[in-house]
């Protein structure tokens, strides 16, 4: 029986390289490639692939999203999450999300294969590295973070970042100082930082607050 599979990554030599190395398989089968999470979410509603090799960090909707989205539509889709983040932070939540496996880009290649036999018989896979105490890769991204921030978090953010005090931030979004201190404990917590200057650095990375704002 053939495994029909949906290659998700913005990365498109990346994304070659991946079908050049599925297709030297008899039994599997590429049924479509995607360049952001918005496409994979409605190749993967037409196609009902049985595979979805998708990348975390995509433009238009990251992997997070796209994972929550194709699992509700196709409950029976596998979803093989790619990433070159290995912070555990991710690998939980993509498999809060629905996905069945996580995977490092720098791993070797041979480790999605790995993935894909695993998943295939109804077991998890973790790239080894994956949420390791000595990760050799970066950890966080900016991009797939700021993802996961709702308006409002993002506006507390902003404020924060730019300098506003509690007070102010307060009486700028109509609503109580002791509310600011909850969203900004809740900023600390969903993107592992415990001070302020780290919380600016990040609504800089992130396009949230402009540099020199």
């Amino acid at each position: 029986m053939t495994t029909t599979i949906l290659l998700a990554d913005d990365h498109v030599l990346f994304r070659q390289g991946l079908a050049v190395l599925i297709g030297q398989r008899t039994d599997w089968r590429i049924v479509g490639q995607a360049s952001d999470g918005e496409e994979a979410v409605q190749l993967a509603e037409a196609l009902r692939p049985q595979i979805v090799v998708l990348d975390v960090e995509m433009p238009r909707l990251n992997g997070l999203e796209a994972a929550r989205r194709i699992r509700q539509m196709s409950p029976v889709t596998r979803i093989i999450a790619l990433s070159m983040y290995g912070d555990v932070h991710y690998v939980d939540r993509m498999f809060e999300a629905g996905a069945s496996a996580y995977v490092l880009k720098n791993e070797a290649i041979d480790d999605l294969v790995v993935a894909i036999d695993t998943v295939l018989q109804g077991r998890r896979y973790v790239s080894p590295a994956a949420g390791s105490a000595a990760p050799t890769g970066p950890q966080r991204s900016a991009e797939v973070d700021k993802g996961t921030l709702s308006e409002r978090e993002r506006d507390v953010l902003r404020l924060l970042a730019a300098g506003q005090r509690t007070k102010e931030i307060a009486e700028l979004l109509g609503i109580s100082a002791k509310t600011v201190e909850t969203y900004r404990s809740r900023l600390m917590l969903k993107l592992g930082i415990d001070n302020l200057p780290g919380l600016v650095k990040f609504a800089i990375r992130a396009g949230i607050l402009p540099p020199g704002a």
